[in-house]
């Protein structure tokens, strides 16, 4: 094992700078390839981390075990009412790590500036379409407007680069990748297009219906050049190319097809309080136990390197023994 004056370092070399915390299960959105129409069973309340949880936790993390980054994700996190205190007390850390938030935008024209004044650095925003009919059909609500509007609102509040997250699914908005990139370049948003993955909670996921890196690919090329991103790639999940030339980019996270897990650098914490080494991870490390039992800093920051030290060298999704995580993406965390 790691001795207690190292990072969250596993038996394949992999450091763990980048923190992603889940602060909710919950979401007000209903997207095809994440949850069912109805909804999920949410987390009951007292398993939720409290706000002051959730700090210590983060403190931990950045004193203790050198993360240096903090992403808040859901469900959506902007549904946690102390989003705001959150951010501001992670912000407060020395050293500060950076911050930054993954959202479908709902709420956004409203916390954008609270958020960027508490100290968050950036957004990433879910949106699959730029048709609002097309929204409705994927998310089951018609919020497009509230997104769009949200969109803006980081923008303007200077939470910048604004990223948009994309999934294209089969037969619905498979033809969108250029109009999507147009909107992007147009408005000065940084495109990702993400492999849909195993994670959704009804486990009607297949490779046939998925559409590939390979396949968003030949269809950005049909209407743009694109050349290879000659910056370091690094542990960013994302591949990422120039277009038309520069300087604006677009990603592809290829997570099924291309797979990056040799340089992973993420650790994830759950909403209630368990920590993940992997997105695919079908085991957990209990750490809300601990904060509840009264164990201290250290005793936390050593279950928390055990559970990293164990990590597998990859996800296994091709390995014909691969398990879907008993928990969707929802309640994973992103």
């Amino acid at each position: 094992m790691t001795s207690a004056n190292t990072g969250l370092i596993d038996r394949y070399g992999r450091r763990a700078v980048d923190l992603r915390v889940s602060l909710t299960d919950r979401c007000n959105l209903r997207c095809s390839y994440c949850m069912p129409p109805e909804g999920l069973p949410w987390l009951p309340k007292q398993e939720i981390l409290t706000d002051d949880e959730v700090l210590r936790l983060i403190t931990v993390a950045v004193t203790r075990l050198g993360v240096e980054e903090v992403r808040f994700t859901g469900g959506e996190p902007l549904l946690r009412p102390g989003i705001v205190g959150i951010v501001a007390g992670s912000a407060a850390l020395t050293p500060r790590p950076k911050l930054s938030v993954t959202t479908n935008g709902i709420g956004l024209a409203r916390l954008a500036v609270p958020l960027r004044d508490a100290g968050l650095d950036r957004v990433n925003v879910s949106l699959d379409t730029i048709d609002p009919e097309r929204f409705a059909a994927i998310a089951l609500r018609r919020r497009f407007d509230e997104v769009i509007d949200g969109l803006s609102a980081a923008a303007a509040a200077g939470l910048t680069p604004v990223k948009l997250n994309t999934v294209l699914l089969r037969g619905i908005n498979d033809d969108e990748a250029p109009a999507l990139l147009r909107f992007a370049l147009a408005h000065g948003y940084e495109l990702r297009f993400i492999e849909q993955m195993p994670l959704d909670a009804q486990h009607g996921w297949s490779r046939e219906q998925m559409i590939s890196a390979a396949e968003i690919l030949a269809s950005l090329e049909a209407e743009f050049d694109l050349s290879p991103d000659p910056a370091e790639r690094a542990g960013a999940p994302a591949e990422t190319w120039l277009v038309n030339g520069g300087p604006a980019k677009v990603g592809v996270i290829g997570s099924v097809t291309r797979p990056f897990c040799g340089d992973c650098d993420r650790t994830r914490l759950t909403a209630d309080g368990q920590v993940r080494n992997c997105l695919f991870a079908t085991g957990e490390t209990d750490l809300r136990g601990l904060l509840r039992g009264g164990a201290d800093d250290e005793e936390i920051a050593v279950r928390w390197r055990e559970a990293m030290w164990g990590k597998l060298p990859g996800h296994g999704i091709d390995d014909p023994s691969f398990l879907q995580p008993d928990r969707p993406m929802s309640a994973i965390g992103g």
